[in-house]
This record gives C-alpha cells, structure tokens and sequence, in this order.
C-alpha cells in the first residue's frame, strides 16, 4: 500500500520551540516565555490565561479542559484532565419534562427556555484554574504569578475585537442552540462587558475589562485555590444560589484534577497517543483503524473514494460513540475492544458490502503539549465583579433519566476534546488539536491522514477542504468540487455544500510537526509563534 511517511525529524526546527493557537496575541506571549527559558508546559499555561481575555467565549477561568503532556527525557505521555463537573444540586430529571429534542449535530440537546444551554443552570463546576495550576506544579519550571500576570494587561488595557470574534457573534449556528449574539448578554453583567447597551462592540474596536484583571491579579498573588476555597470561591458560589444554579461552596472546595493514562493506537506504524474517555480519542483511533483499511495515499485528495472513506469511517465511530462513550467514573467502557483493529476491519467489510480553543506547543528540548480547553459555547453568566464567564458544560448531559450520558452530581460530560501526540518508536513527531465541538475530532482525523497518507506540509494539511459527518447530513466546504459530492450523493448520503471555501462550522486545527513546522488553522485567526 502507498504511503508517504512522514520524514523521522531528530530535532524540532534547529532546536528552536514553536507555540500554536488560534489566537495570535496568545501565541506571541506563549513565544516569549519559551524565549526567556520556560519550557513547553510554561508556555502553554501563559497563553490559556491570555486566550481566556481576548477570546472570552471560547475559554477562560470559568471553564474545562484536558492536556496530553510529552516530556522528551523519559519519553512519557501524560494526561491531566480538569473537565467541568454537574454541581452536587443537579437531578437526573430536572429536565425531563423539559426536553425537546437531540441537536442535529449531536452536540447537546435542546430544551425549553433552553435552561440547559445558557444561564446559570447549565454551568458545571469549572476547572481551568484547578488545571493550569496542576499543570504548572507537575511540568513547569516558572512560579504561577508568572504565568497568570501576562493576561492581567490584555483585561485591563484592553484588546481588540478581531474578524473570527466578531463572525462568531453574528453566525447563525441554528435552532438547536441560543444565538451567539443573545448568549454573549444572557446576564446583565455579561452585557455591560461585552456590548454597549446591547450593541455589540465592531470588528477593531476595544474591550477593556478591568473586573477580569483585578481577578487574574488576585489568582495571581493568592494562588489557585482561591478560585475553590478563597474569596473568588465565596463570590461564585453564592452567586449561583441566589440565582438557581447547582455550584455550592463544598463543589469548589472538593474540585480535583484528574490524572492518568492516554488511549493508544498504532496508524501506518506511527503510533497515536490521545485523551481517551471521556474525551475523544478512542474515536479518533476508531476512525484511524477504520481507515487504515483503504489505501487513502493512491486515492489522493479530495478525491470521491478518498470523502466517502472518511464519511464512513466518521459514521461508525460516532455511532459508537453514542452507544458507549460516557464518563468513567459512572460507567464501564470496552476501551480496548472497541479500538482494536479487528473490530474495525469488521465494520469496514459491512460497509464496503459547532466554543473552544487549542495550544499546540514543543520546546527546545523537545517536550511537548497539546491542551484543550473551553467554555463549551458559553453560558453567557458572568458573576458581577470578577469578569469572566462560564461553561455551559451541562448542555450535553442528556436530559433523560436513565441514559449513559444522564445527569447525577459529580459527572462530566462527554466531549470530542481530541489533543493528540502522535510518537515513532517513542520519539516525538507531531503535536496536533484542534478547538470546534463534534467536529474538533474529524478535523484532527483529516489532518492526520493528510499528513501521513498524503504528504502535505503542515500547512496545507491543516487548509485543505474538508467533509464532517456527524448525523445524517454530509457537510462539505465550497471547495470540494461538484463532482466529488455528486459521488457521494450517489452512494446514498444526504450532502449539504457550504456556502464558504474555508468555513468556521469545521474545527481549527493547531498543529505541529517536528521537523517541518507548525500550521494554525487558516479557518480561525491563526496564531503561530517560533522561538528565534
């Protein structure tokens, strides 16, 4: 079978680091603490907290996340996870009578007065801080004021509203979710920050947020546990009481990050390494085993046969996904059966008969993370005087009693939080993780195959037209030609072109290959940043 291997790089870049997301501001603070010596994890840290100021509804201190760690000398992978967890008050089936129906994207569910998708009832404890913090004492080498100070400038002197900030208030996602545009002012306090009067702020014009910068000083002097046992603690918790959310003071004190093994799987002899549930990387290796099956490299791309591989291949991973994936902690999952390459090579034979953020980083001794964290789409709740917002992590709990992704107090949620490493013979060779909901682990998915299967450069993997399938319906960009999709129409699948070459529906891909460089997503701001 024809492959184009990736070229084994002993070094990454001449030894120098590199830094990826999709907020270049970011990015370029991230550079300058691999610039001053801080290693990989010390960079990634910085720039979450400045991602969390200048794209307030992606990520931030209200939110969740899951980190893949590298560290070259022992060639180890760890996983730190600090995903947002249903407060101690939340009932199986508070929502029951409530429930409307399933998104068509399979992200999330709707619900009357959509109490589950913004607003402080679809807030799950946050973990952010927690995780940054345990990232920094188990990985880093600079003190955590370090890493919490540099955002504190962007909060208090101001950022500016860039094109993807401004298109993703405005977009219209659907009647499966709240528009972007209400979310952003759901609470007043959420509004007097980031509208004038209800007016959103113009593409180039400045937030400033000096609440946001008091609290960033204040985690910066009193450390981490001030946001679960502290002041900020106290403020958040009896702001959710007196306003019907599930957070109580004892939610925050107990929170704690979750530490562990990833998934592994082996693809063209590279191996994957990911976050597994309740993130998605046994999806990702289930699609990964599905595919090794065809010979992706003679079909080039796009090509007819190559799009309609891919959509199976999506297709039955994510039926699996909804029959298995589910928090750990509350149910058993046959991880090692359902990632194994005879179960794929099974169903490849039946077959042939939509608010988040990423940070890709390798330093110059060649250790490395790939780290998602998000807001979920946010839930438009920001408590007065602190300045930040919060997940609506509760929105895809299934608001049916008795289902294996059901609320109960304690739980996580599932999520396609993919950040991958991707080893041979146990050396590092790419780091690779993408923002974008359901569709953040297709997009890692393509730009993996486009990498090994089809040798483009990083930049090109991550640009290259795309096709997602999370339902029913083939989504494809403007870009994959008429033909392609008239194949795929005529093997029996429902195909929608979108209307935009390089559209913001899919995920933004931030990707690194050591060797060859790095790619932030042209589908977002794109923010890449290279130690000199």
């Amino acid at each position: 079978m024809a492959v184009n291997p990736l070229p084994h790089g002993e070094g990454w870049g001449g030894g120098n680091g590199a830094i990826v997301c999709p907020q270049p501001l970011a990015a370029e603070e991230g550079r300058e603490v691999l610039r001053r010596g801080g290693n990989a994890v010390d960079a990634a840290v910085t720039t979450a907290f400045v991602q969390g100021v200048i794209d307030p509804m992606m990520n931030g201190l209200g939110g969740s996340g899951v980190a893949v760690v590298y560290t070259a000398r022992d060639q180890r992978v760890t996983v730190l996870d600090f995903y947002a967890r249903a407060g101690s008050q939340v009932r199986p089936d508070q929502w029951e009578r409530l429930f409307i129906r399933e998104a068509a994207d399979r992200y999330g569910y709707v619900c009357e007065g959509w109490v589950n998708d913004a607003g402080y009832q679809s807030v799950g404890v946050p973990g952010t801080v927690a995780g940054l913090d345990e990232l920094l004492r188990r990985f880093g080498t600079i003190a955590w004021e370090q890493a919490v100070t540099p955002a504190v400038k962007y909060a208090r002197d101001g950022f500016q509203v860039t094109g993807n900030i401004r298109s993703f208030w405005v977009t219209d996602y659907g009647p499966d979710v709240v528009a972007n545009h209400l979310r952003i002012q759901w609470t007043p306090e959420s509004k007097r920050i980031y509208t004038k009067d209800g007016e959103l702020y113009a593409l180039g014009e400045t937030i400033r947020n000096p609440d946001q910068a008091r609290t960033l000083e204040r985690l910066a002097s009193a450390g981490a546990r001030d946001f679960y046992e502290g002041e900020i603690a106290a403020a958040i918790a009896d702001d959710f009481q007196r306003h019907g959310g599930f957070i109580t003071r004892e939610d925050l004190a107990g929170y704690r990050v979750g530490a562990g093994e990833p998934v592994r799987g082996l693809y063209r002899g590279l191996e994957v390494v990911a976050a597994g549930p309740p993130a998605g990387g046994m999806t990702l290796l289930q699609m990964l085993n599905f595919l090794e099956g065809y010979d992706l490299a003679a079909m080039g791309w796009p090509s007819a046969a190559a799009a309609l591989a891919r959509v199976r291949a999506m297709k039955f991973a994510f039926a699996d996904r909804e029959r298995y994936l589910a928090d750990p902690a509350f149910t058993q999952i046959p991880v090692e059966k359902l990632t194994a390459k005879e179960y794929a090579a099974a169903a490849r034979g039946a077959h042939d008969s939509p608010t988040t953020t990423h940070i890709s980083v390798v330093d110059r001794e060649g250790n490395a993370i790939s780290m998602t964290h998000t807001l979920g789409s946010s839930s438009g709740v920001v408590t007065p005087g602190l300045g930040f917002g919060y997940n609506n992590y509760l929105n895809c709990f299934d608001p049916r009693p008795g289902r294996i992704n059901s609320l109960a107090p304690g739980k996580t949620r599932i999520t396609m939080m993919v950040p991958t490493l991707v080893l041979r013979d146990g050396k590092l060779e790419i780091v690779i993780g993408a923002p974008g909901g359901t569709k953040i682990v297709t997009g890692v998915l393509q730009t993996l195959l486009n990498l090994v299967d089809h040798g483009m450069t990083p930049m090109e993997a991550v640009a290259a037209p795309r096709v997602d399938c999370n339902g029913d319906t083939v989504q494809a960009e403007q870009r994959i030609s008429s033909e392609v999709l008239a194949e795929l129409r005529d093997a029996g699948l429902p195909v929608n072109r979108r209307p935009l070459g390089y559209d913001p529906y899919f995920s933004k891909v931030q990707c690194l290959v050591v060797g060859r460089g790095g790619a932030s997503d042209p589908r977002g701001d794109g923010g890449i940043a290279l130690e000199a």
